[in-house]
């Protein structure tokens, strides 16, 4: 076993002459250099973007290599795609539209999904191991970062990946969803915080038109939200909402949003973000257009603010208001509390302030940094050891940051160091590729496969044309399974 120090790792000196993708490409028939070729077996524990990405990148390296890679992605729903699926707003088709990508990689030779298989419960990683040379866990991050305030456990007060997930059709979440507040606030500056104003403040019908499933269309019917207040601690120079995901905050008729001059404050670090950055520039000028601009008299709001940190939920029995507190900039980029307070009449408060990922068993995990302890993709015990054969990718590699073509080249990184690791991993117990399946039928998992997939793909999609609409999600669980027919 290797001991890696994360500051400056021992890798082995072919590792830091040459990645082992261009050392594969240069070997030529007639090379003097001697290299076992190796065929391999690889399971990828999540079946999202970050796991899909891996398992191409591997089957690549390997085509060029003139070995090949067998990679059976296990995830825990019964439909690929991760977050693309159950994390991106329904009316944001245009992010979407990497399925295709996707699912051009997913139904490649070689690779194979089975899916509603919970790790930990259903396999676990000793029988991963007795199968397959490598495991990679890419199970991302899907729970909420924690927000220490007072009140922050009153009913009537959310985390976003819940609310996210109910509007996506995610099949572990409750049907409905209490959507009785007038008044709402929504902390957080990223474009998570965006989704749920503009979910919540446009009308149901004029969601409609995405592939929203009905039980959240019935919702968004009896949603009474009129004035949704989005909250961020620090200026609009810092705020992290992209350009095209804010400029669609006004795309809708029954919508005005208002930035509120309080708190919008341009101190010269700010100034030089904006000359330095072209998105801190298009979304200070776009919000600088809202400030001045008259409310078209539309039937609910969208309020921006700035500089205004939440500080507690008041209520007694359920959410009564938000208490924030007015910040200004002190030169970096960061922010100081000036002691001054706001209370909000709000009914309900949703935070949107990051996503964090979830201990796997029998798998180390830092919980302070909410990732595995990695060195270039190699997971890493309490000691600094490299584990053996188990590697990480995506955001439960690198903390959730990033958009999703970051991910492309952190899975390279994993896989380089995966196959410099070749030699080192040992053979599995189990190899044929028709074990693990006689393994998961042997305790009655009804697992899916890409094929049962592709079923419940065409039966959403019919049943949106019947509709008039892209696609309608089923949502149970056990409706997909049956759906998929495997």
């Amino acid at each position: 076993m290797i001991k890696i120090t994360r500051s400056r790792p021992p890798l082995p000196p072919r590792i830091l002459a040459r990645t082992l993708f261009r050392k594969c490409a240069l070997l030529s028939v007639g090379s003097s250099e001697s290299e076992v070729v190796r065929d391999l077996r690889v399971a990828v524990v999540g079946a999202g973007p970050a796991g899909i990405y891996a398992a191409d990148i591997l089957t690549k390296a390997c085509e060029e290599r003139e070995s090949r890679a067998g990679v059976d992605l296990f995830e825990r729903l019964p439909a690929p795609y991760g977050l693309v699926r159950y994390g991106v707003a329904p009316d944001h088709p245009r992010i979407k539209e990497i399925i295709t990508a996707l699912r051009r990689i997913l139904s490649k030779p070689g690779l194979r999904f089975f899916g509603n298989v919970t790790y930990g419960v259903d396999v676990k990683l000793a029988d991963l191991r007795q199968h397959y040379d490598a495991v990679i866990f890419a199970t991302g991050a899907a729970a909420d970062r924690p927000l220490e305030i007072p009140g922050i456990e009153l009913p009537g007060s959310y985390g976003a990946a819940d609310f996210v997930s109910w509007y996506d059709g995610h099949p572990d979440v409750p049907r409905t969803w209490p959507l009785d507040a007038r008044e709402v606030a929504v902390i957080g500056a990223g474009n998570v915080a965006l989704d749920i104003a503009r979910v919540l403040a446009k009308t149901a019908d004029e969601q409609l038109v995405t592939e929203i499933p009905d039980n959240v269309y019935q919702g968004l019917k009896a949603n009474q939200a009129t004035d949704v207040h989005v909250f961020a601690r620090r200026g609009p120079a810092q705020i992290k909402f992209t350009p095209l995901e804010l400029r669609e905050l006004d795309h809708s008729p029954n919508v005005d949003v208002i930035v509120h001059p309080e708190g919008f404050e341009l101190d010269e670090a700010s100034e030089r973000t904006v000359q330095k950055s072209r998105q801190a520039r298009m979304v200070v000028n776009t919000l600088f257009g809202w400030i001045d601009k008259l409310p078209k008299g539309a039937p609910h709001r969208i309020h921006i603010h700035f500089c205004a940190a939440p500080a507690a939920i008041l209520g007694v029995d359920r959410v009564e208001g938000l208490r924030t507190e007015r910040t200004e900039l002190v030169g970096d980029g960061q922010v100081r509390g000036t002691g001054e307070f706001t209370d909000w009449p709000v009914q309900a408060v949703y935070r949107a302030v990051g996503y964090l990922s979830s201990p796997l068993a029998d798998v180390p995990f830092d919980h302070v940094g909410g990732v595995i302890p990695n060195q270039a993709g190699r997971v890493l015990d309490l000691d600094d050891f490299a584990v053996t054969g188990v590697y990480t990718t995506g955001w439960i590699k690198r903390g959730p940051v990033g958009l999703i073509g970051h991910t492309k080249s952190d899975a390279a990184e994993t896989i380089d160091s995966l196959l410099a690791d070749i030699d080192e991993l040992p053979r599995p117990e189990y190899a044929n590729p028709s074990s693990i399946v006689q393994h998961l039928r042997g305790r009655g998992i009804a697992f899916t496969s890409y094929d049962g997939w592709e079923r419940l793909d065409s039966h959403e999609i019919a049943l949106g044309e019947a509709a008039g609409r892209r696609r309608i999600k089923v949502v149970p669980r056990e409706e997909m399974v049956a759906i998929c027919g495997d």
